[in-house]
């Protein structure tokens, strides 16, 4: 038995990329330009921000203030022996309304009978309560939600939590304790000299 021919193959080439092909590098490079250039096009929408707004400072606030008190603003003001209303007109110079929501107040009726100072001072009939609508009783997402809403509060907090996320909302001002006595922050003319 003889050995079988092999047939030639004519034009027989080496297996190559198209140079248009996605793997190669610089079609790759290429694509990522491309998209980035479509990203700069893209529409930018800025949320609008009041015409009272400078910088970060609310023009629009004036007396009476409403101050939105949190749960451990009570409860530090009672520790420092610091009167809510009478403190915090010392801090502004204006009389203020002290403004709480059921959150808060379902907050320190949760905290228990260590709390029951707090939730009397609470329950004071100088303090404007403010209902809730949604659900659950989180205080700090209901003050962001009704700060982001109405721009028209003075936040009370002691939280560095709560107060971290007031500040990321323009023309808010924030109140807290400091040296004991009540200091504000990001109002046009701060307050009550320190």
């Amino acid at each position: 038995m003889g050995k079988a021919k092999k047939t030639r193959q004519f034009a027989a080439v080496k297996r190559m990329l198209n140079p248009s092909d996605q793997r190669l590098k610089h079609n790759q490079e290429k694509a990522a330009l491309k998209k980035k250039e479509e990203e700069e096009k893209a529409v930018r929408h800025v949320p609008q921000v009041a015409s009272s707004m400078f910088f970060a400072h609310n023009e629009a606030l004036a007396p009476p203030y409403h101050v939105l008190v949190d749960t451990n603003f009570i409860n530090f003001s009672l520790q420092n022996k610091l009167d809510l209303v009478q403190g915090m007109m010392d801090c502004l110079y204006a009389k203020c309304i002290p403004c709480i929501s059921d959150c808060v107040l379902a907050e320190l009726e949760k905290l228990g009978p260590k709390y029951r100072m707090a939730l009397r001072v609470a329950k004071d009939p100088r303090f404007q309560r403010l209902p809730c609508s949604h659900t659950g009783t989180y205080a700090d997402d209901c003050i962001v939600q009704r700060v982001t809403a109405h721009p028209c509060y003075i936040v009370a907090t002691c939280d560095r939590d709560l107060r971290r996320r007031v500040r990321k909302v323009p023309g808010i001002p924030l109140m807290y304790i400091a040296r004991h006595k009540y200091a504000i922050e990001r109002l046009p003319d701060q307050g009550a000299p320190a």
